[in-house]
């Protein structure tokens, strides 16, 4: 049995390394990182020109009604070239929950206008995610919200929130009133994130089971954020070895010295192990199998781990040079902290492995 991807979704993915290569640059990205914009609008604008943004929504939605494998391809290819978009909070987040649980008429007036980038969406569908104080989550009173979000990303430059308060959905305006954004300092800006305040925000309620639909989604999106580790890492695993294969020491090549080696070779192996069991949990995903709680929990463990290995022997690998702000180790460096904290660290998977296992055996 072949659990590789087909010809054509291979084919699709490199259409998306070649423009990610075209647009999300080290400059690009590095504008993000120092401030000067929320994101790189124009890598966001050729996604959507090339239909990835809405690669999973059927066309009748504004999408271009292929599936979740593919997304699971766009999404490494994202991590390979450290793109500077928020895919997470409103391709994997914010558009998967409307597509989900949204009524006709909300997936109607959104879901076209996220699959076209005109619109940035964002989600806080684990409460414990979102706080870092004593201020009070948000709650439903009447049909506004009202509460206080923490570490959202993508926060400043979204326009709608999908929340889930008291085991409900609520769809919220950011640019409405009874909201207040203040940008958070953030490990990697290039990935910026905010703290929302509503007060008594004017909400729209999705219909369904909110609790179910958000852990849904959150399963999909940390088998989704796997394919971006796996990407990171591939692609701080090249760059160390390159600058190795030409680095001169001692009137040698500094990748010929054993201690070298086994360092890639300790990141390779990570970094196929990761793979291994992100392409199980993008089976389970796309086929919504029963076991995607724990796949979707052991891949985002094991890309979590590979690519922080990968950023941080990458970076001790280009020596003195890789400490420097001119070289981009730092960026994966960030961005490996950044996805390894994201939606919950590598110890609350763990449990979540843990958990499901301890289920799938009783």
């Amino acid at each position: 049995m072949n659990f590789d991807f087909s010809e054509d979704q291979r084919r699709l993915q490199a259409e998306v390394r070649r423009v990610l290569a075209d647009y999300s640059t080290s400059p690009n990205v590095r504008a993000v990182l120092e401030g000067r914009t929320l994101y790189c609008a124009e890598t966001w604008r050729q996604l959507a020109a090339l239909g990835a943004l809405g690669v999973a929504l059927p066309e009748a939605q504004g999408g271009v009604g292929l599936g979740l494998l593919e997304l699971c391809l766009v999404a490494e290819e994202a991590g390979r070239a450290l793109a500077a978009v928020p895919l997470l909070s409103s391709v994997y987040l914010a558009a998967e929950a409307l597509r989900r649980a949204g009524s006709p008429a909300q997936q109607a007036l959104w879901l076209p206008r996220l699959a076209s980038g005109e619109v940035i969406g964002t989600a806080a569908l684990a409460a414990a995610a979102h706080r870092i104080s004593t201020a009070p989550p948000p709650c439903r009173v009447g049909d506004a919200l009202t509460g206080t979000l923490h570490a959202l990303p993508d926060g400043m430059a979204a326009e709608i929130c999908v929340v889930l308060a008291g085991g409900e959905l609520a769809l919220v305006e950011l640019n409405g009133p009874g909201v207040t954004r203040q940008a958070l300092s953030s490990l990697d800006p290039s990935r910026p994130l905010a703290r929302i305040e509503f007060a008594a925000a004017p909400a729209t309620w999705l219909p369904g089971d909110g609790a179910a639909t958000a852990r849904a989604v959150t399963l999909g999106a940390a088998t989704l954020l796997a394919f971006e580790q796996i990407g990171g890492a591939e692609a701080a695993l090249y760059m160390a070895r390159d600058y190795v294969l030409q680095r001169r020491a001692f009137g040698r090549v500094v990748g010929g010295f054993q201690a070298v080696k086994h360092k890639l070779a300790d990141i390779y192996t990570k970094l196929e192990l990761a793979r291994a069991h992100a392409y199980f949990a993008a089976w389970a995903l796309a086929s919504d199998a029963p076991e995607l709680p724990r796949a979707a929990a052991a891949a985002r463990v094991a890309a979590t781990a590979a690519y922080t290995l990968a950023a941080e022997e990458g970076l001790h690998l280009h020596g003195g040079i890789g400490f420097t702000w001119e070289m981009d180790c730092h960026l994966h460096l960030r961005r490996a902290r950044w996805l390894g904290q994201i939606i919950g660290n590598e110890h609350l998977w763990r449990d979540a492995l843990a958990t499901a296992l301890i289920e799938e055996a009783a």
